[in-house]
């Protein structure tokens, strides 16, 4: 295109820049989580520890100007210590609410699994409904507000796994790997950079975010053969025999939500099939429930094989 989009010149740095600088080897990564924090979404990172996934969320928390909160999950945590609580104050002979770390504009729930099923289900009204109630009392969470959250392989000691209306919570799901061989001699010799983060500049505002949203639902375009693309792609995932259940309604919207973010990234005003074929798998593949005799395939190579089966729009 001859021209750019608004800000994507100033989104495509602070991608650029992170994936260069900071977080060699992980620019897939680093694209996910900006799609989902520019589709209004969340993020859940599966991989091993030590992989970078903590450096991925604070790096681009402070590369964007957000407030940022962590929640280290443990067996012990209670859901008061993600929202907060009230205490009583004696000086005003009153309760006062103390916010918890979901307070915050950016949000690293690192270790989902290892909390309890029950502090797991705490952070589901804050993602979906963007908002807390604590003791009968709503707060709402700032904006714009986006959950990275780290998990474990569920086979480590001491995993609860996510439950299915939980991870359907989550827009996009995706591991980070190990980086190419070079890239990870380079990051050894350099050593850790976890204490440099806090001097990262800030490349936008939280304003910046909310004004390129708008950009992106006002100004990206989305044709109907590309809806009928996204439908059929729905109803092959609900039908295929190893799938109990398919990809939702609300996973078709965050499709189409998600799709127009890419578009964006590629300065392109409008969705093209493409952009609906590069996101679908980390949004696609953790929403398939597979039947029993099933449960042990893979489920991003089911989801290759159902994408190959339906037909693509070509006009």
């Amino acid at each position: 295109m001859s021209q750019s989009l608004p800000k994507h010149q100033e989104i495509a740095e602070v991608i650029d820049i992170l994936a260069t600088s900071h977080l060699q080897g992980k620019i897939r990564a680093v694209k996910l989580a900006m799609t989902a924090l520019l589709a209004d979404g969340h993020i859940l990172l599966e991989d091993l520890p030590g992989l970078g996934k903590t450096t991925l969320a604070l790096a681009l928390a402070r590369s964007l100007g957000l407030s940022f909160g962590r929640i280290q999950c443990t067996s012990d945590l209670l859901p008061s210590d993600i929202t907060g609580l009230s205490i009583f104050n004696r000086r005003d002979n009153s309760f006062e609410f103390l916010p918890g770390p979901i307070f915050n504009h950016f949000v690293l729930v690192d270790e989902i699994n290892r909390a309890m099923p029950k502090t797991q289900s705490a952070l589901l009204e804050a993602m979906e409904e963007k908002r807390v109630t604590v003791e009968g009392k709503t707060y709402p969470l700032p904006e714009p507000f986006l959950v990275i959250a780290t998990q474990n392989p569920a086979d480590q000691i001491g995993t609860f796994p996510l439950p299915e209306s939980q991870l359907d919570r989550f827009l996009l799901a995706t591991g980070i790997g190990y980086p190419p061989a070079a890239i990870e001699k380079a990051i050894i010799r350099a050593g850790s950079i976890r204490q440099h983060l806090n001097e990262l500049p800030t490349r936008l505002s939280k304003e910046d975010i909310i004004a390129t949203r708008q950009i992106i639902k006002n100004q990206v375009v989305i044709a109907d053969s590309i809806i009928d693309y996204i439908h059929d792609l729905l109803h092959a995932s609900r039908s295929h025999r190893f799938v109990q259940t398919g990809i939702s309604t609300r996973g078709g919207i965050n499709l189409a939500e998600a799709a127009k973010v890419v578009a964006f990234l590629h300065n392109r005003p409008f969705v093209i099939p493409e952009d609906i074929q590069e996101i679908i798998l980390p949004l696609g593949a953790h929403r398939l429930i597979l039947k029993g005799e099933h449960l042990g395939t893979n489920k991003e190579d089911l989801l290759r094989s159902i994408i190959a089966s339906v037909a693509v729009p070509r006009s």
